[in-house]
Parts: structure tokens; C-alpha cells; sequence
């Protein structure tokens, strides 16, 4: 590509001499390939969970997390002495986020409503929890109190009435504590030491101990990734909150940005796996070199440097004309994490059509969205942001339609829908309404 460089971390490449064809291979995400291995272990797994419940889950515990579980789930003495494990400074940061999570998500929830669209003719959509829910929490490299606050805290308001969580068993056989206080604070005690494919196949079609849920919620690796698609396509699944794919950020900067800031914030979704995808889009050259120094001397800093170097390169650094072509270009890509490292931040926003999450201004680090902001970071990847939003209350609700119609009502609107199911040729529709037309005028 002609328009394209390589440097020791990043492609670099000028938006501006590149064809078509090379702009969509530079944007190309890292192929997200489900291996036929992973697809027959998974099936298999799923079909020993519906044949032998509580018993398989006890064997693929001992198997892949080397530990012989007794109780799958966790107890009240273990979920009370959850918090006395913990930092005091760990507890006060996981209410702290709670809180802020609620307040954001409490105040986006939907209304009930109701209107008269005709004399004699009301509709109404009228809100119902989801009444079985099961929220994955993963513990791979590391557990993540930060998932159970962004899957329990809106399944807490929507008023879920059961809530299951799943979350591996630690080498010892207890949950990871922070994990534990943190499902309590959003009001969960239904928590069960069960991960990876195993949990997905419990709380979709259930087992003795764990209940079988209507809708799943939740990361995870490519196991836990097939299995939801696995349980989703069968004819008694339960429906899934959405596809996970790899992290991502774009970020778009300006020669007013802090090199260190934009560096940082690449750094710390490369480090999430060696499929997250990081882009930067800047109209000022001093700042694309800033920005590949500072990554050169950050990322010896990392614990996770060697993943991190991996996403860095099959990520890019794009040179553009303008902050305008780069939001052009940002909204063809639709990134589930984008930061405006520009000047004036807020007045680029009407620009953003398509993103998962979006970071104003220099001291907005994605990080935030993360953990505490109080925005979800359960977001669209994969450019599903073309169509789609993160999670919210409303995922974890039903929307139920209502009409309610008297004598008037059908005098009023019954012709309409006569004529139309004429048009339809559909004549049982037209006599249900044509009979109450005629009782009406009798």
C-alpha cells in the first residue's frame, strides 16, 4: 500500500493517499475466527450439562479449574465474609461505582405510557422485568468486580425478580470475594462457582441447583463467546444480551492533545487481548510522532506488554486531512470506545453517528467508562455500533403493548381496518372487525 509505513509498534499510514480498497483492509478488524475445535468442545460441553446437571459442572470444575466443589453455590458465610476480605479502600471504590452507575442508569430508564390515538381507542406500552436472568462473570487473567456492577446494577432497577450470577471458583473453591461483594451491593445472592462454557449451558437450560434463566448477560473468552451463540440458536434457548468481540478504542486527536494521555489510552485496550484493535486519527504529524514515542516507552512499563505489542500491531496510526474527515472516518468504522482528544470537544459531538461510547476531551480517559463514569461497558464491537447501543435497563425489560377499545372506538377505527384487510385479502381479519362494526350499529 503505498500509502502505508511501518513502524516498531503501529502502522502509519496518510488516509489521504490510500484507494478504496486499501482504506477497508487498514480498518479491517483482526479476523475473529471460532475454531471447529472450540465449536465441537463447546457443543459437547452444553450437551453433558442438559444430560447430567449438577454433576457435570462438579466435573468440569475439577477439570478446568482443578478444583472438587462440594456446594456449587456460594454460601451465606462465604457472600458475609466477602467484604472483610477486601480492602476497605477496594470496598468504598466498588460503592462508590455502584452509586454512580445507578444514578446514570436510573436516570435513562424507559416510561410506561399511554395515549388515545383515537375517541374510544387507547394504547398503552406498559413495562415488565425479564423474570429470569443470568449474568456471566468471568475471572481469567483476573476477576472483574466491574462486570457484576454493569450486569446487576440495571437488572437491579429494571426489578428482575431472579438474578443468577456465574463465576469461576478460585483454586481454593471460593469465589473471588471482590466479585461477591460487589453482586451484593446490587442486591444478588444467587451466585454460583461455575465458569467458562459449563455456566452458559447451566443458567440457559438449567440444573438442580441453577436456575434456568430466559436471557444471558455477560463477557467472556471464546468459549464462553460460542456457547452463547450455541444456547441462543437452540430451539429452547434463552436470548442473549449480544455477540462479545474483541476490545476496541479510536481515538481522535488533535496537536493541542497530551501525547502521553492518547498513548496511555491505545495502551490500555491493546493490553486487554492480542485481538483488541486500537486506532488513532490525527491531522497533525507532530502529534502521530509524539504519540508512537510515548507507546515505545510505555509499553516497556506493562505487565501485559507482550499482549499489548500484539493488538499494537494489527492496529494504525492514520494520518487525515481534518478533525471533519477523521469523524467521517470514525463513523464508517463505528468503534465501540471513541475518545476526541481535540480542542472544543463537545462541539464535534452532533459530528459522531455511530459509536458504542464516546470520551470528550483530554481528561476523559475510556478507563473511567470502564469502572466508575456510571455509563455501561457492556458496549457493541465489531461495528455493530452502526446499529446498536450498549446495555442499559431496558435490556434486562420486556415492552408489552396494550389496547383497550370501546363501542366508539371500534365505530371510530373498525373501517380502517376493514378496508385494509380487504386490500390483504386477509377476510377473517376483515369479519372480526365487520361483526363488532354491525353489533355496534344494532
Amino acid at each position: 500500500m503505498s500509502g502505508i509505513a511501518t513502524s516498531p509498534l503501529m502502522r502509519r499510514a496518510d488516509w489521504n493517499r490510500l484507494d478504496a480498497a486499501e482504506r477497508a483492509q487498514l480498518l479491517r478488524r483482526p479476523a475473529q475466527r471460532t475454531s471447529a475445535v472450540t465449536t465441537t468442545a463447546v457443543a459437547a460441553i452444553i450437551d453433558e450439562v442438559r444430560d447430567n446437571g449438577d454433576a457435570a459442572l462438579r466435573a468440569f470444575a475439577l477439570r478446568f479449574d482443578g478444583v472438587a466443589l462440594d456446594e456449587l453455590r456460594v454460601g451465606a458465610d462465604e457472600l458475609r465474609a466477602a467484604g472483610g476480605d477486601l480492602s476497605v479502600e477496594l470496598r468504598q471504590a466498588i460503592d462508590e461505582a455502584a452509586a454512580r452507575i445507578a444514578l446514570f442508569h436510573e436516570a435513562g430508564m424507559s416510561s410506561a405510557y399511554a395515549i388515545d390515538t383515537a375517541p374510544g381507542v387507547r394504547c398503552e406500552r406498559v413495562l415488565r422485568p425479564i423474570r429470569r436472568v443470568g449474568l456471566y462473570v468471568p475471572a481469567g487473567s483476573a476477576p472483574l468486580p466491574s462486570t457484576a456492577l454493569m450486569l446487576g446494577v440495571p437488572a437491579h432497577l429494571a426489578g428482575c425478580p431472579e438474578v443468577v450470577l456465574c463465576t469461576p471458583p478460585r483454586r481454593d473453591g471460593t469465589a473471588d470475594p471482590a466479585v461477591l461483594y460487589a453482586a451484593q451491593r446490587c442486591g444478588i445472592d444467587r451466585i454460583f462457582k461455575v465458569g467458562g462454557a459449563q455456566a452458559i449451558a447451566a443458567m440457559a437450560f438449567g440444573t438442580d441447583s441453577v436456575s434456568r434463566c430466559d436471557k444471558l448477560f455477560g463477557p467472556g473468552n471464546a468459549y464462553v463467546t460460542e456457547a452463547k451463540r450455541q444456547v441462543a440458536m437452540s430451539q429452547d434457548g434463552p436470548a442473549i444480551d449480544m455477540p462479545a468481540g474483541p476490545s476496541e478504542v479510536l481515538v481522535i486527536a488533535d496537536g493541542g492533545a497530551n501525547a502521553a494521555f492518547v498513548a496511555a489510552d491505545l495502551l490500555s485496550q491493546a493490553e486487554h487481548g492480542p485481538d483488541s484493535q486500537v486506532v488513532l486519527l490525527s491531522d497533525d504529524d507532530g502529534l502521530l510522532d509524539a504519540v508512537a514515542i510515548e507507546l515505545s516507552r510505555q509499553v516497556e512499563t506493562l505487565p501485559r506488554a507482550a499482549i499489548a505489542l500484539q493488538a499494537l500491531a494489527a492496529s494504525c496510526a492514520i494520518r487525515v486531512d481534518s478533525i471533519e474527515q477523521a469523524l467521517q472516518v470514525s463513523n464508517e468504522y463505528a468503534p465501540e470506545h471513541l475518545i476526541l482528544a481535540v480542542r472544543e470537544a463537545r462541539r464535534w459531538l452532533p459530528q459522531v453517528q455511530a459509536a458504542g461510547s464516546v470520551f470528550l476531551g483530554d481528561w476523559a480517559p475510556e478507563a473511567l467508562g470502564d469502572y466508575c463514569s456510571g455509563t455501561n461497558h457492556v458496549l457493541p464491537t465489531s461495528g455493530a455500533a452502526r446499529f446498536s447501543g450498549g446495555l442499559n435497563v431496558a435490556s434486562f425489560q420486556i415492552a408489552i403493548t396494550v389496547q383497550e377499545v370501546q363501542p366508539q372506538g371500534i365505530e371510530a377505527i373498525g373501517p380502517c381496518a376493514v378496508e385494509l384487510a380487504r386490500a390483504e385479502g386477509l377476510d377473517a381479519h376483515l369479519q372480526a372487525v365487520a361483526l363488532r362494526l354491525q353489533a355496534v350499529a344494532a
